[in-house]
């Protein structure tokens, strides 16, 4: 199996500042089958009118639709939004929580989602595995998972917990640029003579 390091200079920093929480956790929502571009530019309107938990409880939920519209799925996931605030409020204190059993208890909160949030606005170790990081960890041949999650604690354990975060940033990186979806770029992948999927589709 080849093996594959991650450099401290490689590994965002975490936002460890818990009020970057909310504004990152609703992001990550909008996200959801959502263009990187598109979700940059709702999450950015939708953070200029409702910036915190209580400002997000008041907004009305049709104005919150036609904000997050252009991210698709806008009805379903103004009334995550909601919702999450109202959860927040009544049962954390209005803090995000940083445990993965806190995250998973809000709507439409997933396993990526709550390890995206744990890693990169709490500082704990945990890996984000995204449409990206399971198909170049399965193509690697790093593991042989069929699911996202399979895919997670695979990777757990082959890669020691001070790498996890940044395994995400790496793989997002070198997925869009490289190991696309369709037409991997594989004469100019770094680690094409080692790859087995790459040998198979250089042919």
């Amino acid at each position: 199996m080849m093996e594959i390091s991650l450099t401290s200079s490689e590994i965002p920093a975490p936002m460890v500042e818990s009020r970057r929480a909310f504004p990152v956790l609703v992001s990550t929502i909008i996200s959801l089958r959502t263009r990187d571009a598109v979700t940059r530019k709702v999450s950015s309107q939708v953070l200029k009118k409702a910036p915190d938990i209580d400002s997000m409880i008041v907004i009305k939920k049709e104005e919150l639709e036609q904000l997050l519209r252009p991210a698709g799925f806008y009805r379903q996931k103004a009334g995550q939004l909601k919702r999450i605030a109202l959860i927040l409020q009544r049962d954390y204190k209005s803090k995000v929580p940083d445990t993965m059993e806190g995250l998973l208890s809000l709507p439409g909160v997933g396993r990526k989602t709550a390890n995206f949030v744990m890693g990169m606005v709490f500082g704990k170790p945990s890996i984000c595995v995204d449409v990206h990081v399971h198909r170049i960890s399965n193509r690697l041949a790093l593991v042989d998972t069929k699911t996202p999650e399979e895919t997670e604690f695979a990777l757990q354990k082959l890669f020691p917990k001070e790498e996890w975060t940044g395994i995400n940033h790496i793989m997002v990186r070198f997925g869009q640029n490289i190991c696309r979806p369709v037409k991997p770029l594989c004469n100019e992948c770094p680690l094409s003579d080692q790859c087995p999927s790459g040998i198979q589709l250089k042919g």
